[in-house]
C-alpha cells in the first residue's frame, strides 16, 4: 500500500501565514520566510514546482540588524548609465522603503530559477498592523516561522470556530 499523497488538490492547497517583523532579526526571518515561500515546509516539496505559501509580514519598519549592520550596510542599484551606481544606507532605507530592506533579503534567499518571482508575488509586506488578508491568515507565527505560540493557537482555535 502506498503511503505517497501525489498530486492531489489538498496536497497543494497554499495557507496564509502572518509574520511580526517586531524585533525580529533579519536574515533568520528571512531565511524562514523564503522557505515557507518554496514549500520546503510540506511533505510533496519539489524544487521544480511551485507548492509555496503566502506570507504576509506586519511591523516591516520594527526590524533588527545584529552587529554594526544598521551603521554599515549599504543597498547598491545601478541605472545602466556610466556613474549610475546609486547606494542607500540600511537607516535611509529603513525610513522610506522598510517593505523592501525584507523583499531583498528573502529575494537573495530563493533559488535564482524561473520561480524566483513567482515566490516574491506571494510575499507581502506591511509597515505596521494593518493589513487587508485578515480574514486568510491561517497561521501565526510568533518567535520563528515554524514554531507556533500558545497564545497564536487560542487565537486561531477561537478565529475558526465560526
Amino acid at each position: 500500500m502506498s503511503q505517497a499523497i501525489g498530486n492531489t488538490a489538498l496536497a497543494y492547497v497554499r495557507t496564509w501565514h502572518l509574520v511580526d517583523a517586531k524585533q525580529r532579526i533579519l536574515g533568520r526571518m528571512a531565511a524562514n520566510i523564503a522557505t515557507t515561500l518554496m514549500g520546503k515546509h510540506k511533505p510533496i516539496y519539489d524544487p521544480a514546482s511551485d507548492c509555496g505559501d503566502y506570507v504576509v509580514v506586519i511591523n516591516s519598519k520594527e526590524v533588527a540588524v545584529t552587529g554594526k549592520k544598521a551603521e554599515q550596510k549599504l543597498y547598491r542599484h545601478h541605472s545602466g548609465y556610466p556613474g549610475g551606481l546609486k547606494t542607500i544606507p540600511y537607516k535611509d532605507m529603513l525610513e522610506k522603503k522598510p517593505d523592501e530592506i525584507i523583499r531583498k533579503a528573502v529575494s537573495g534567499m530563493l533559488p535564482k530559477n524561473r520561480l524566483r518571482y513567482r515566490r516574491l508575488n506571494r510575499l507581502f509586506i506591511f509597515p505596521d498592523d494593518n493589513h487587508p488578508y485578515e480574514k486568510n491568515i491561517l497561521k501565526f507565527y510568533d518567535h520563528t516561522l515554524n514554531e507556533l505560540s500558545l497564545s497564536d493557537k487560542k487565537k486561531l482555535t477561537t478565529k475558526r470556530t465560526v
